[in-house]
C-alpha cells in the first residue's frame, strides 16, 4: 500500500491544498511586512483606528488592549475585547489600520449579531472538543474495523467544514466594513494607500478560503474511508 492509499481517496489532493496554504500563508506574511513597513497617509496607528472606529460605532466600553506576537490580532467576543499585536497596536503603517480596522469590524458583526458571527461562536466550543475526538475515532474505527467509529469521526469533520464554511462571510464582511470605513473617513488617504489595505485584507482572506479547502478535502478523505469501511 502506497502513502496515498493510507491516508484514503483524497490524500493527494490534501497534499496539494497543504501546500498551496502554505504559498498563501507566506503571501500574507509578505503582503503584510510590505504594508506593514509603508506609513498611511493620517499617521494614525491601528490603535487609535481602532478606538476611533469603536467609539463612532457606540462600542465606547470594548477595550483595545496589545497581546504579544504578529498577526495574533483578534476580537474575543465573549470578553467583548479587541486585541491588536505589536506589530499592529502601535505602528500608523498602512498594514496596521487595515487590520485593526478589520478586528473592530468583528465587534460590530458582534453589536448588530450577524447571524453568521452568533453561529460561529455556538459551534466553536463543542467543536473544538469534537475534532480532539475525530482522528481518535477515526483511528480506532480503522484499526478495529468498526464502521460506526469511522462514520461518528466523518461527522465531526463534516461539523469542522460546517465552521469554516460559516467563518467565510464572517470574515469577508469583517474585510468590507473596514475597507469602508477606512476610505469614507479618508483614513487611508485613497490611491495606493487604500489598494494596499485591499491587499492585506485579501491575503488575509485567502488563508480563510485555504483553511475551508483543507477541511472539505479532510471531509471528503474521511467520507471515502467510511464508504469503505461498509464494503
Amino acid at each position: 500500500m502506497d502513502m496515498f492509499a493510507f491516508m484514503g481517496p483524497y490524500g493527494p489532493l490534501i497534499l496539494l491544498i497543504f501546500v498551496a496554504s502554505m504559498l498563501i500563508q507566506g503571501y500574507l506574511s509578505s503582503t503584510y511586512r510590505k504594508w506593514g513597513n509603508i506609513r498611511n497617509p493620517r499617521n494614525l496607528t491601528g490603535a487609535e483606528v481602532a478606538r476611533m472606529m469603536l467609539d463612532e460605532n457606540g462600542l465606547h466600553n470594548v477595550p483595545v488592549e496589545m497581546v504579544p506576537g504578529q498577526l495574533s490580532d483578534h476580537y474575543d467576543p465573549r470578553q467583548k475585547v479587541v486585541r491588536l499585536s505589536e506589530s499592529t497596536y502601535g505602528v500608523p503603517s498602512i498594514g496596521a489600520i487595515a487590520v485593526a480596522a478589520h478586528e473592530v469590524g468583528h465587534a460590530v458583526q458582534d453589536k448588530v449579531r450577524m447571524p453568521a458571527l452568533v453561529l460561529r461562536g455556538q459551534m466553536a466550543v463543542p467543536l473544538s472538543l469534537g475534532m480532539n475526538l475525530a482522528p481518535l475515532l477515526l483511528m480506532v474505527g480503522v484499526v478495529i474495523k468498526m464502521s460506526g467509529l469511522i462514520w461518528l469521526g466523518a461527522v465531526l469533520f463534516g461539523a469542522a467544514l460546517l465552521f469554516h464554511l460559516v467563518t467565510l462571510p464572517v470574515e469577508f464582511d469583517a474585510s468590507r466594513r473596514a475597507l469602508q470605513y477606512l476610505k469614507e473617513r479618508g483614513i487611508s488617504g485613497g490611491g495606493e494607500a487604500q489598494a494596499g489595505a485591499q491587499k492585506v485584507l485579501t491575503a488575509a482572506a485567502l488563508t480563510y478560503v485555504a483553511g475551508f479547502a483543507m477541511a472539505l478535502a479532510q471531509f471528503l478523505n474521511v467520507l471515502g474511508i467510511a464508504r469503505s469501511s461498509d464494503d
